[in-house]
């Protein structure tokens, strides 16, 4: 059996700016020293097999060596020093050569240190490496593939003895993962990477300490739930005395609330668990703590919290955490379905599917597009499926903008075809060697990740359970390290070891109609915590699609499209989108009709079903869109493109998770109002009015309301209508503003569906809801007002106001901010997209543009289902001109 013993967890610790003093002082104080530039990438093959003593020497020329950045797979080395232009344009991928990522590739980097005092330690740290790896340093090899191995698992060595007054070099050999190797898996969402996402995909750094180091910290909170005005933490972290002779020494900690410092005394090697709460420091109990909320519901408050172990009035470590108060709780409702309070409140799951780049090339900036992306559609949660990321950073967004994370395995460990071993009904994961090693993952994971607030999950398996043995080591070690729930399948399982799961993962994941989600009752509709669904397909807009595919195969939809589909046999194509969509709206003539009819079919469908899982509450518990994003440029499961660009369900998605709002349900034809936020809304008004599509008004009504906090109730049963009707939903205060407003398109007659032939990932029509009198709606003309204005020091507000001069309903009309070479600038938050307008009626529509100054020449494009396309030039304003 593989030996884990020489593998050591490190914690959670902040970058330090400077680098440490040459010079001798009594205060030896932490450092964390990134080695992420001035790499170099080269395969073995070009270097003869040289031996790793030479490589970490300093005789070896790297200079024709590939230069790198770490984080990074080869591939992203590879594309980064542009070996490979339009990778992603047309099938270019298939053809990329796998054969040279079966040889190992090497990493190799140099850097110097200050001279180390004799009361220093020096760790080498490796936060992920995939998958093995040899490991040298100034010629020594500090560790083999036989121990270094595993994706999940994170390495530290104490190079102390080894590290040089002159220049230090590294070297890390990589070879990638072997079929059966438990690592990193796109599954069926893209096309796998050429070479598997071998490489450094995390930090590698140096941390720099006196003798006694600090490790894992975490705070956990235990909040009054009935009140929320006071809370006790918990800190617990690890004291370890490197030096041979005994220390002793004081424990000291400070934050907004606290402040102590107690004394601790480690005999030579010793290493001591310590657990602070209110009991021994009663400052720890907080009165009136400020309680970190998810999105819509609160603001996320943190805290930071210095700790420090002193001795002979020096510091030898310190580490800084950020923490949130807050309490997470797991419960079944009385339909076995099982949900999360936050704070002891109720919480609906809103949320969607993460995956990185396909190359794992994911900046900062990058990260922060995504999440704020994920609170401007009023989502709260993220499900990052594989313990994505390649830093703590995207997990630090997170915290930050309120937005909660279920983290935890893949599915691709518990099928055959993607694991590359056999599996059973409990997946591949068999051995007593392979338990070990995936325990061993978990509680790296959990230690790496566990002092961030937002995450209030650890998934333990996807499609299926872990085996028993497997499950009750998982569930013991987060008992015994973390104070979240572990859930042990995202599907609808049965555990002999923890019980039913009480979440379903029964699809679809292929397109179905905006009834699906109200009228099943069995699979994927509104009722329970359905941990991964969507309606398939969600097209890019045609500036991203250009970027995808050559002029000659935009039109019509060919195998170029597919291969931007799926690997899996049941998502490799359009089929059962565009078969409904020619049924629907009717088949269309050329790309830009059909990507019209595409997009308001997207629409539809992806509003009601988060609509759907809101209106039917408490029976509802959570929804997860699959998925949030794409790894690479894809035409299946996004909610914007990989080129950042929304994608019109995104904004289908942001209408219907508005914290206030009025909502359509298809299933029993009566109007429902929302209210997600824990504040009571009262006196307000809700409205209806219900058009032809000739733009004459059938019916109308409206009814005072009353909102109460975190609820959902039945307002209007509708008219009988037989034919395709408008219905606009107005929500208004006492000064009769609109705070809120909905807008369908509704067939005479309803979809039916084939529930009989019902399969994993959709449901057949077998008939049709029929729109394709839209197709000849009248014309409407829309009077475009647009001007830009300064909103922040690092954001650009444009105002729109549209109003409709005719007397016909304008319909899906789009709104673009373009720079000079016609392209659509992202990132974008409009507060509203995809509107339709009553006749007569005008709307403000605001857009804020991150970034200190637009571009000359902006303009706002304006078009719609029946409105003609129209240019506004903006003026943007500088110092000194217009």
């Amino acid at each position: 059996m593989r030996n884990f013993t020489l593998i050591t967890l490190i914690p959670v610790l902040i970058v330090v700016t400077a680098m440490m003093s040459c010079s001798k002082s009594p205060a030896v104080m932490n450092e964390k020293i990134l080695l992420k530039d001035n790499w170099r990438v080269q395969r073995s093959k070009e270097l003869i097999n040289l031996p790793g003593s030479f490589i970490s020497g300093t005789v070896i020329d790297t200079s024709l060596w590939y230069p790198a950045q770490v984080p990074s797979t080869v591939m992203g080395v590879l594309t980064g020093n542009g070996l490979y232009q339009d990778l992603f344009f047309d099938d270019s991928l298939k053809r990329v050569n796998k054969e040279q990522f079966e040889d190992s590739w090497w990493y190799r980097t140099e850097f110097r240190l200050p001279q180390i005092q004799e009361e220093q330690q020096v760790m080498l740290n490796f936060d992920g490496i995939s998958y093995y790896a040899n490991i040298w340093l100034n010629g020594i090899l500090v560790a083999s593939r036989d121990s270094v191995y595993g994706t999940f698992r994170r390495f530290e060595f104490n190079i102390t003895s080894l590290i040089q007054d002159s220049s230090n070099i590294l070297a890390v050999e990589l070879f990638k993962q072997q079929p059966g190797d438990f690592g990193h898996g796109f599954v069926d969402w893209n096309p796998p990477p050429p070479d598997d996402n071998m490489g450094i995909w995390r930090e590698v750094y140096l941390k720099v300490t006196g003798d006694v180091a600090l490790k894992n910290t975490i705070v956990q909170s235990d909040v009054n739930t009935e009140t929320l005005d006071e809370a006790s933490l918990t800190i617990k972290t690890e004291v370890i005395n490197y030096s041979p002779r005994a220390v002793s020494g004081s424990l000291t900690g400070k934050s907004e609330n606290f402040e102590f410092s107690i004394p601790v005394h480690l005999k030579g090697g010793e290493r001591k668990q310590l657990t602070l709460n209110s009991d021994e420091i009663s400052d720890l109990h907080i009165q009136h703590p400020r309680l970190w909320w998810c999105n819509n519901m609160g603001t996320p408050n943190l805290y930071n919290l210095s700790l420090k172990y002193v001795t002979n009035n020096s510091v030898t470590d310190e580490q800084n955490i950020t923490y949130g108060i807050r309490e997470v709780e797991t419960y079944m409702n009385n339909e076995g379905h099982r949900g999360f309070k936050l704070n002891g409140k109720e919480i609906l799951i809103q949320g969607a599917g993460w995956t990185d780049d396909i190359f794992l090339r994911d900046t900062k900036e990058r990260n922060e597009i995504h999440v704020r992306y994920v609170q401007h559609m009023n989502l709260n949660t993220i499900r990052f499926e594989n313990i994505w990321g390649t830093s703590q950073h995207i997990y630090d967004l997170c915290d930050k903008h309120g937005i909660m994370a279920m983290v935890g395995w893949s599915c691709q460990w518990e099928w055959e075809n993607y694991l590359g071993k056999p599996c059973d009904d409990f997946g591949g994961i068999k051995t007593g060697e392979d338990m070990d090693l995936m325990v061993a993952s978990l509680e790296h994971q959990i230690r790496y990740l566990q002092h961030h607030p937002s995450i209030i999950v650890w998934m333990l398996g996807s499609d299926k359970l872990p085996r028993p043995a497997l499950e009750k080591r998982y569930l013991d070690l987060i008992r015994a390290i973390d104070d979240r729930p572990g859930l042990s399948a995202a599907s609808k399982r049965n555990s002999k070891i923890s019980g039913p799961t009480g979440v379903k993962m029964n699809g679809p994941y292929n397109y179905v109609g905006p009834s699906y989600w109200y009228v099943d009752s069995v699979n994927g509709g509104a009722f329970g915590f359905n941990t991964e669904t969507g309606p398939g397909p969600q097209l890019p807009v045609l500036e991203s699609i250009r970027k995808m595919l050559p002029e000659e195969k935009l039109w019509p939809v060919n195998e170029s499209w597919n291969y931007h589909c799926n690997p899996s046999e049941s998502f490799r194509d359009l089929k059962i989108f565009n078969e409904v969509m020619g049924k629907r709206y009717g088949q269309a003539s050329n790309l830009e009709s059909y990507l019209m009819k595409a997009d308001v079919q997207s629409y539809e469908t992806i509003r009601s079903m988060f609509e759907a899982f809101r209106t039917n509450r408490p029976n509802t518990t959570g929804i997860i869109q699959w998925m949030l994003n794409s790894a690479w440029p894809s035409f299946y499961w996004q909610l914007y493109d990989y080129y950042l660009l929304p994608v019109p369900a995104y904004y289908a998605v942001k209408k219907a998770n508005e914290p206030l709002q009025l909502i359509y349900n298809y299933g029993n034809h009566t109007v429902y109002a929302v209210n997600s936020t824990l504040k009571q809304h009262d006196n307000l008004r809700a409205a209806y009015r219900m058009f032809d599509l000739q733009g004459n008004e059938l019916f109308s009504d409206e009814q005072v309301v009353k909102l109460e906090e975190n609820q959902s109730s039945n307002l209007f049963k509708l008219p009988a209508f037989y034919s395709a009707v408008f219905l606009k939903l107005s929500l208004l205060d006492e000064n009769n503003s609109e705070i809120a407003e909905n807008f369908y398109w509704l067939p005479g007659k309803p979809d039916v569906y084939d529930w009989e032939k019902t399969n994993w990932f959709y449901t057949p029509f077998k008939y049709s809801a029929d729109l394709r009198s839209l197709n000849y709606l009248p014309a409407a003309e829309i009077e475009v007002n647009a001007g830009f204005e300064k909103h922040e020091q690092s954001e650009n507000l444009i105002k729109v106001t549209l109003t409709n001069k005719s007397g016909r309903v304008a319909f899906f009309t789009c709104l673009t901010v373009r720079n000079n070479n016609k392209e659509t600038i992202r990132p974008v938050f409009w507060d509203d997209n995809y509107v339709s307008l009553l006749p007569g009626e005008s709307e403000v529509l605001q857009c804020l543009i991150p970034g200190s100054q637009l571009p000359e020449n902006t303009e706002l494009l304006v078009s719609g289902w029946n409105v003609k396309e129209q240019t506004v030039k903006l003026t943007v304003k500088t110092e000194g001109r217009e």
